[in-house]
């Protein structure tokens, strides 16, 4: 899906008067983690009814969006999995597991087999790979088999009113009226969040990046053909950067006595100065030289290692969540016949639920080692500061945040 994850104090109901005689449902806000309620039909009607004079004055046709917003319901389940949302809840071994699965392989190379002509047409046109297009369409629609059920102006219109993230999703909302009064579609269904279509764009990527590659005249993501969906994929990560032959990454193997404090992106280095401190390829072989990398360590030392490239921010440009990143990298690999990832996971730790990531960062903090805030999102400040407390008690310093690191701050 193509949106930022990007967490905010909640704003719930603003002016509006809801029907409190409708039943409202209690959430925790992400970031405070204070109770807060949900709107009601009754609020999304008011909030439509104030919307429309901005829609319209953002060139939005009077009689598309009185068409388009007739009937659209409000749904907690929506607001819900905006507030709660799973990206980082999951260990990496447990998504990579359904995501690069043996099934999915299959049915991406079958999916290769059948549109063969048009992605080797679509890569020679953007040079991007296509596997990596193949793997962008397998992890976000099954290789069009579930495009998303929800309907995305109903999905856009709850969260715009709902108000945790309401400048974003009420932008979003317009660009989406904006294809249907273009007659690209007339009503389309999608994500929780509001991706469509083959590939999952967000209405404001499908005005920057979709493209007409059928020739019909019109940008069509949602329909059978996938040809303007995956086209227009590869026009995206063209866009952000796709170095074509580059790899986004390869799994690599750490020598005894590897000093930790290096595994980040932050730290860019030639192939030639990892090659000297030992690094090698999960197979023992020297490291191929796409350029400056970094060393990534997702699981922690006692997962899998990679060295990645910047065709790995390019693909971050898609979905932020590494584990994303690493999946979509992984199967375009098998669907190039490559290997699965070799090294094991540590199975035997589970994910930080949200109350104890916001536990951890209080206490890292509290500790005197700055983790950027508390969020419950594990970013690269929140990083830094496991990496400086395991280093401070003598543990090997991989910045990964598990329970036992959470026990020793207690």
């Amino acid at each position: 899906m193509i949106l930022r994850r990007v967490l905010a104090a909640s704003v719930i109901g603003g002016a509006l008067v809801l029907n409190t005689a409708q039943a409202q449902t209690i959430l925790p806000d992400p970031v405070t983690g204070e109770e807060v309620k949900m709107g009601t039909q009754a609020g999304l009607d008011a909030w439509i009814a104030e919307f429309r004079p901005r829609a319209l004055a953002a060139g939005i046709p009077a009689a598309t969006f009185d068409a388009a917003l007739r009937g659209v319901e409000f749904n907690p389940k929506v607001v819900e999995r905006d507030r709660n949302q799973n990206e980082f809840t999951k260990t990496i071994w447990d998504y990579l597991d359904t995501a690069v699965s043996d099934d999915r392989v299959a049915l991406g190379r079958q999916a290769i087999d059948r549109h063969r002509a048009l992605l080797d047409r679509i890569a020679a046109d953007y040079g991007v790979e296509k596997e990596v297009v193949a793997a962008v369409w397998g992890l976000e629609s099954a290789y069009g088999t579930y495009r998303g059920d929800l309907p995305v102006l109903g999905s856009l219109a709850t969260l715009a009113y709902d108000g945790r993230r309401a400048a974003f999703f009420e932008a979003e909302l317009i660009a989406a009226l904006r294809i249907i009064a273009g007659g690209h579609v007339d009503r389309f269904a999608g994500s929780w969040a509001g991706a469509s279509g083959h590939t999952q764009f967000m209405p404001s990527s499908w005005e920057k990046f979709a493209v007409d590659f059928d020739g019909d005249g019109k940008r069509n993501l949602w329909g059978e053909d996938p040809s303007d969906a995956l086209a227009s994929t590869a026009n995206y990560l063209r866009h952000w950067g796709w170095t074509t032959g580059q790899p986004w990454g390869i799994e690599v193997r750490l020598p005894e006595g590897f000093d930790y404090d290096q595994t980040t992106e932050r730290v860019v280095k030639p192939v030639a100065d990892w090659q000297a401190m030992g690094v090698r390829t999960v197979f023992g072989a020297d490291l191929p030289d796409h350029g400056p990398g970094s060393i990534l360590l997702p699981g922690g030392h006692r997962g899998a290692a990679f060295l990645i490239w910047p065709n790995f921010q390019v693909i971050e440009r898609y979905n932020t969540a590494d584990a994303y990143v690493i999946a979509i990298g992984s199967l375009s690999d098998r669907l190039k016949d490559g290997p699965p990832i070799q090294s094991g996971w540590p199975r035997d730790l589970r994910a930080l639920t949200l109350d104890e990531r916001r536990e951890l960062q209080d206490r890292l903090t509290q500790a005197g080692f700055d983790a950027g805030g508390v969020d419950g999102r594990m970013g690269p400040k929140t990083v830094a500061a496991v990496k400086a407390f395991q280093k401070a008690r003598g543990l090997i310093p991989d910045g990964y945040p598990s329970l036992e690191v959470l026990n020793l701050l207690r």
